[in-house]
């Protein structure tokens, strides 16, 4: 199973059942994932992971 189709899935999950309230949450978690990606290896990481 690809990473594309989790995310499609997840389009027909919330189009078909309009649970568009879950969109912001999925987006957020996306980006907070996405930025403690990129800073793991910077040393901006003890400073990010303080927030949390």
């Amino acid at each position: 199973m690809s990473k594309l189709s989790i995310v499609s899935e997840l389009w027909q999950f919330l189009r078909e059942r309009k649970k568009w309230w879950l969109m912001p949450i999925v987006i957020f978690l996306v980006l907070i994932g996405g930025l403690l990606i990129i800073t793991q290896g910077s040393a901006l990481a003890p400073f990010i992971y303080a927030l949390f």
